[in-house]
């Protein structure tokens, strides 16, 4: 969750490395069912400590990334596949989802609508574009990013215990998480406008009363992506206890890919539009603006 400091960097290091091996795990990289790197190894890729490699590996194992075995290194257990029709790539037609984040951002304006449970994958996907921006491999004008979050206030379905005594620190962890990697999407873009790597950037948060079954992303007007969570049982490290509870991932949504063509009757056209639609309405009249997350960026 970044709040562990390792001895080298602190806890800045820890989530350099962290975001790096998520980024690789959720745009193949490191393919499902493949073992990582060593921790020498890794170590000396990132200029770290072996402590600070331990401690990623950790908080990895926790957030359902990666499983470890003493004496057989750490396998990679979830990654974020994208079902597409327009994928040739694989007989069963995923994809994952980094490639098509990355297209999105090869164009000149970048819209991106998301409706998620936490904006975990999403950051995860808009540090691997920073940093192709200013490493001028791409030079969007304009990214324009609206995200829609459940209020805090309600009542989650998911990280229950069967005695219920844990349920409160485990929504309290889920809570955290998503304020970190919301509060790091906000600062990523507003470091993109203030070095001027960005002439135009837009990032606004609103919360809605309705906790999402689903994701879905609206990709530059043209392609949505859609997927139910997956929810299942495992144990969670709270306090340095294991607890067992339910947990619901969005790198297992199953995300479906649909892009609008010239035919405005035809299938994938429609399912565009309808979500849309949708989104903008949920936005314009269920939606609050959350203040403590929405920021302007766009300033010189």
């Amino acid at each position: 969750m970044g709040g562990v400091y390792g001895s080298d960097g602190g806890g800045r290091e820890l989530d350099r490395v962290a975001d790096a091996l998520r980024a690789r795990m959720a745009d193949g990289e490191y393919a499902l069912n493949s073992l990582l790197p060593t921790q020498r190894e890794l170590a000396e890729e990132f200029g770290v400590s072996r402590d600070t490699v331990q401690r990623v590996l950790r908080e990895l194992k926790d957030e359902g990334w990666i499983s470890s075995r003493q004496g057989s290194g750490s396998r990679v257990v979830r990654t974020q596949r994208v079902h597409s029709p327009k994928s040739s790539e694989r007989p069963d037609r995923t994809v994952t989802l980094g490639p098509l984040i990355s297209e999105a951002f090869e164009q000149d304006q970048v819209a991106l609508d998301v409706f998620t449970l936490s904006s975990e994958s999403l950051d995860t996907h808009i540090r691997v574009q920073a940093e192709r921006i200013q490493n001028k491999l791409i030079s969007p004008q304009r990214i324009a990013l609206r995200i829609l979050l459940p209020e805090e206030s309600l009542p989650f379905p998911y990280w229950r215990t069967e005695d219920g005594l844990h349920d409160q620190e485990l929504t309290d962890r889920f809570l955290a998480i998503m304020r970190r990697h919301t509060e790091s999407l906000r600062d990523k873009l507003g470091e993109l406008r203030a070095m001027n790597h960005v002439p135009a950037v837009d990032f606004e948060v609103r919360r809605i009363r309705l906790v999402p079954p689903f994701k879905l992303y609206l990709v530059n007007e043209v392609a949505a992506l859609l997927g139910p969570y997956k929810i299942f049982k495992r144990p969670i490290l709270l306090g340095g206890e294991q607890i067992e509870a339910t947990d619901v991932f969005g790198r297992d949504a199953g995300l479906t890919h649909h892009v609008k063509d010239d035919d405005p009757h035809s299938q994938e056209t429609v399912f565009v539009e309808q979500w849309r639609a949708w989104f903008d309405s949920a936005w314009d009249f269920l939606a609050v603006i959350d203040e403590s997350l929405t920021k302007p960026v766009d300033r010189p």
